[in-house]
């Protein structure tokens, strides 16, 4: 029987992938593709690239947020309104094993650069649009961000409390959970679904579906119980005490995620709480007055106080860290969730760890965040132009 092949050092090295994305949604989902091995080059327009260059806070000159999404990957600058730019891409994407984009519906269409063309010298390839709405229905082509599929998701009214209206929510749910991160697995699955047919596909990624997608848990009580779940008015969503956020005497919260019997009865036991107000999940007045309760012991301890006796009880009470306490925080120190990557300007610059771990072919950084165009050449030449034809296309405002 013979030994079988020593598996790739990482995981999805040898494959190419062709980044038009902009912000968010692309940039995490191919720096994903990218930690894992993958060659993810990022094509952006020759006056000023991905938008994303120019947010505040800066470095030295690059942006914070640019240089946390775009490591591993290599710039070329390539101006998609000119011909000689489109052919360019058309060379690339012939050889390539991915294109990822995330204009509008019907923007690659009138570039001449859609997947039904593409596909027709490359058959394997693996296209993917991540776009707001999705490529059909009537709000294909309307404007949106993430708080804009949040909302036409259902999912807004999550984000309240009594007698409030929605908020907005400090993390952009609908781009990296409805995009990057569904965007990442249909790659995924086309790239295998390649290797048994030899054929690529159209990977056709709404963030609003996706968002929709995230209600698995909280649309049971619409699809099911006929209730329209609100912030505050459900039990995981802010009603239950046994599920919340409580003020401590230091100033300090602490989060209690007591969902399970077992939990709930060891809090209090461990926070005296009153007899009479120990129903796990009460409603109504009730509910109020356990909260009441409840809040009103927590203050008589400081927050890590309540940390060190809940954790020796195995109860789920954590501290509600600031940034810099998460990124000290010893769990995630030994995950290494916070790193450092050696960058040509800004010098040493931090990273956020990789959230996938994979034991045989291990995420790695192997470069930092691109400088605009700064492969530009290299991607070129490896595509087979020479310098001649290299520097007509930057006389001729193509890169």
């Amino acid at each position: 029987m013979s030994a079988q092949a020593s598996p790739p050092r990482r995981a999805l090295e040898g494959l190419v992938v062709l980044d038009l994305t902009r912000l968010l949604p692309g940039a995490f989902c191919s720096q994903i593709l990218a930690d894992m091995g993958a060659e993810v080059v990022k094509i952006e327009t020759p006056d000023g690239g991905d938008y994303n260059r120019s947010w505040e806070p800066k470095a030295k000159e690059e942006s914070g947020s640019f240089l946390l999404l775009n490591r591993n990957k290599k710039s070329l600058t390539l101006n998609l309104k000119a011909e000689a730019g489109k052919a360019v891409f058309r060379r690339l994407a012939a050889a390539a094993d991915v294109v990822l984009e995330g204009y509008r519906p019907g923007v690659m269409e009138r570039l001449g650069l859609s997947y039904e063309t593409l596909r027709q010298d490359n058959p394997g390839l693996v296209y993917c649009a991540i776009s707001g709405f999705g490529q059909d229905g009537p709000m294909r082509l309307s404007s949106g961000h993430d708080l804009n599929y949040l909302a036409i998701a259902g999912a807004l009214p999550l984000f309240a409390r009594p007698g409030e209206g929605p908020s907005v929510p400090g993390l952009s749910i609908a781009d990296v959970g409805g995009g990057s991160l569904m965007a990442t697995t249909g790659i995924l699955a086309a790239l295998r679904s390649r290797d048994a047919t030899g054929q690529g596909q159209f990977v056709d990624i709404s963030m609003t579906d996706g968002t929709v997608a995230w209600l698995a848990l909280h649309g049971a009580d619409y699809l099911f119980g006929g209730i329209e779940p609100r912030g505050g008015e459900r039990p995981f969503i802010g009603q239950a005490p046994c599920y919340a956020v409580y003020l401590c005497a230091d100033g300090r919260h602490v989060a209690l995620g007591a969902l399970e019997a077992h939990f709930w009865d060891r809090f209090c036991a461990l926070a005296d709480v009153p007899a009479d107000l120990r129903t796990h999940y009460p409603a109504g007045e009730e509910a109020d007055r356990q909260r009441a309760a409840v809040a009103r012991i927590m203050l008589g301890r400081s927050r890590d106080e309540w940390v060190a006796l809940a954790e020796a009880a195995d109860i789920p009470l954590s501290p509600v860290n600031s940034m810099a306490e998460a990124f000290r925080h010893p769990q995630l120190v030994h995950r290494r969730m916070l790193q450092e990557i050696d960058h040509p300007v800004e010098g040493r610059v931090p990273q956020l760890g990789f959230p996938i771990k994979l034991s045989e072919t291990p995420c790695d950084m192997r470069a930092p965040p691109p400088r605009l165009g700064e492969h530009s050449e290299a991607v070129l030449a490896a595509a087979g132009y020479s310098t001649e034809e290299i520097m007509a296309l930057r006389e001729g405002g193509a890169i």
